[in-house]
């Protein structure tokens, strides 16, 4: 029997459902516009859907036991069960073959995309939302054709506590009252924390995993805390029970502690835990609370001499990023997702900013590709690359004859070729001043006349532009038209550098399968994948694609290894280390000034950003791995306040 009084999803179930329902109405008419009468079904395409699953590949096997488990506890009661990503797709269904023609009616069949902003208030998308269970009952669905509908779903994330995926249970017979969807929500909820456990568990087999609870019984269990451990004793991860056990708001105020400052027990005494499996007390350090633990040993390491290596899955090489795959586990490049899906067919300028190598031209052409002119031209400039002499008749054409050496039949230029479609200009920073004139006018005209003609063709223009410089700087400079500017800048979305990005281990693996020409999985020794993981990328994901190229080609049965990495990459890696170990041994010694300064100058930063490990160290410019490291060094826990 569920204890719905502490469960997860009791807020729900004591009062708040009305207000989370008020408020997600609030933003499908004010944020998206809405109309409840005229809202359709989005179904992704196969080969998107199979891109949305490639994505989630860990997480739909381990949730497909797990629905299948739920599924006989539900047996009967006319509830299907959806498992979507984060972006609300639907990956997997589970579902009575007898009921499944109503469900698939209803669009609860996998490929619909169940997001809010595109169904409407819904289980699965006002779940996204508010990262929280959630029942959608009856009427409280914004559409008029989901009001048949009672679902309760709750969210899935990953063990950095990222929303990874939602587990949705919907029943097409709309009966009873909300409240009656408590113990459903209760089980879903349940079967999603089940889920979040094993992610947990699998993503850090190689670290020591501390299980704790304040009773003997529940160790081990799905009420468990669960903290990641380092060979140094210091905490690599938590999921939100560790966190709630100790009284913290976020599992990411343990992150970073060594064990002992929160147990009353140390490294050494936690490798000699781990080889059995007997519960044992501990007392944590600042309330004295009693818990009991178990500590669960690293997962067993290859044979003395045989390197210990990562698989990762080939894919097709040909094959372009969707604009939801770009998400990934990155909040900022999921929050640029999320704004160009909302503006990508509102005739809005998007202007992308980012580091040369960020892949620009590769969101463009993905935004280009899930909007409705997909089946249209795209056309890319890149304005730094044409020569002056050159780029007026490359974007605006020009008729026969219109200058010495100019083609007889004439030219199409590349603004006329993408109308329809969608033009991309690269680099627009580089302009000359005086085209920016011309090209003002074509986009406020909606018309361009080519070189040497005087008859107007009428344009349907879609425009994306990119660059790696501050626009705005130009233009208080002179050398940008203001005017021009505020033309293109409908919204401006920044690409993170690759040194920024939180999913740079995930962003590695997607770039190697991708440049892999082979069938077959690919791997990767640790301490390879170690030193690309600690590199900060200056030439951001063109210079990884190039590295990884190499190495592949390089390495022997596709086996990559340390030497078949550039020595750059290593050096790197050996100069950081170096660096840290004269920056420890100068910390160490006694009223040392230097160390004093650095340690106030990391506070001080880290104060500014809100604690945001990632902010931080692009303020710094240096990558979260050396930060973490300084942090370490200092004994300045990421939840630490001055």
């Amino acid at each position: 029997m569920v204890d719905l009084a502490t469960h997860p999803s009791a807020a729900i179930a004591h009062g708040d459902s009305a207000d989370l329902v008020t408020g997600s109405w609030n933003r499908c008419i004010r944020d998206y516009r809405l109309d409840p009468a005229r809202i359709e079904l989005d179904v992704v395409s196969r080969s998107q859907l199979s891109a949305h699953r490639d994505q989630l590949g860990e997480v739909v096997s381990i949730a497909s036991h797990e629905m299948g488990n739920l599924a006989a506890q539900i047996a009967g009661s006319g509830y299907a069960l959806m498992l979507t990503d984060a972006q609300g797709v639907i990956l997997y269904n589970h579902m009575e073959s007898a009921l499944r023609s109503d469900f698939r009616a209803a669009g609860l069949w996998d490929g619909a995309n169940w997001s809010e902003w595109r169904q409407g208030t819904n289980g699965i998308g006002t779940c996204i939302v508010e990262q929280r269970p959630v029942v959608i009952h009856c009427a409280d669905h914004f559409a008029v054709r989901h009001s048949g509908l009672s679902c309760s779903a709750a969210p899935i994330r990953d063990a950095g506590g990222e929303l990874l995926a939602v587990l949705d249970a919907s029943s097409v017979q709309c009966e009873g009252t909300r409240a009656g969807q408590m113990h459903t929500v209760a089980l879903v909820s349940m079967s999603a924390r089940l889920i979040e456990k094993t992610l947990f568990v699998n993503a850090h087999r190689a670290s020591r995993i501390l299980r704790f609870h304040g009773r003997p019984e529940f160790v081990g269990l799905i009420h468990d805390g669960l903290i990641a451990l380092d060979e140094q004793g210091c905490i690599v991860a938590a999921d939100d029970n560790a966190a709630l056990q100790l009284g913290m708001d976020t599992r990411a105020g343990l992150v970073g502690q060594a064990i002992e400052q929160l147990f009353d027990i140390d490294s050494h005494a936690l490798d000699g835990a781990a080889s059995g499996q007997t519960v044992w007390p501990l007392h944590d350090r600042s309330r004295g609370r009693r818990y009991y633990a178990r500590v669960v040993a690293p997962a067993r390491t290859p044979a003395l001499g045989a390197p210990r290596s990562l698989h990762i899955p080939a894919r097709a090489r040909s094959r372009r990023p969707t604009l939801a795959e770009f998400a990934g586990g990155d909040r900022r490049m999921a929050e640029n997702v999320r704004c160009a899906e909302r503006v990508v067919d509102r005739r809005i300028a998007i202007m992308l900013r980012g580091e040369t190598g960020t892949g620009k031209e590769v969101f463009a052409r993905a935004l280009h590709e899930a909007s409705a002119r997909a089946a249209q031209p795209f056309v890319a400039v890149n304005c730094a690359a044409i020569p002056e002499s050159l780029i007026e008749a490359e974007l605006f054409g020009y008729k026969p004859g219109a200058f010495t050496g100019a083609s007889r039949e004439g030219m199409r230029g590349k603004i006329l070729q993408s109308s329809g479609g969608t033009l991309f200009l690269d680099e627009i920073g580089d302009m000359p001043l005086a085209l920016q004139t011309r090209l003002l006018r074509v986009l406020e005209e909606r018309e361009v006349v080519p070189l040497g003609g005087d008859t107007p063709i009428a344009l349907d223009l879609n425009v994306i532009s990119a660059t790696h410089a501050d626009l705005g700087a130009k233009v208080a400079a002179g050398d940008f038209r203001a005017d021009l500017y505020y033309r293109l800048d409908g919204i401006t979305l920044t690409l993170p550098a690759v040194r920024e990005r939180a999913d740079r281990a995930a962003l590695l693996r997607s770039v190697i399968a991708s440049e892999h020409d082979g069938t077959t999985a690919i791997r990767i020794a640790e301490d390879a994948m170690a030193a690309l993981l600690g590199y900060d990328w200056p030439g951001n994901i063109r210079q990884m694609r190039n590295v990884m190229r190499t190495a592949l080609a390089l390495c022997e049965q596709d086996f990559v290894r340390r030497g078949d990495l550039p020595a750059e990459i290593l050096e790197a890696g050996e100069r950081a280390a170096a660096a840290d170990n004269a920056d420890e041994a100068v910390a160490g010694r006694p009223d040392n000034p230097l160390a004093s300064a650095e340690r106030e100058a990391l506070l001080a930063a880290l104060e500014d950003n809100g604690w945001n490990v990632s902010r931080t160290a692009a303020q710094l410019a240096t990558s979260r791995n050396t930060l973490y490291r300084k942090m370490k060094k200092h004994a300045i826990a990421p939840s630490a306040r001055r």
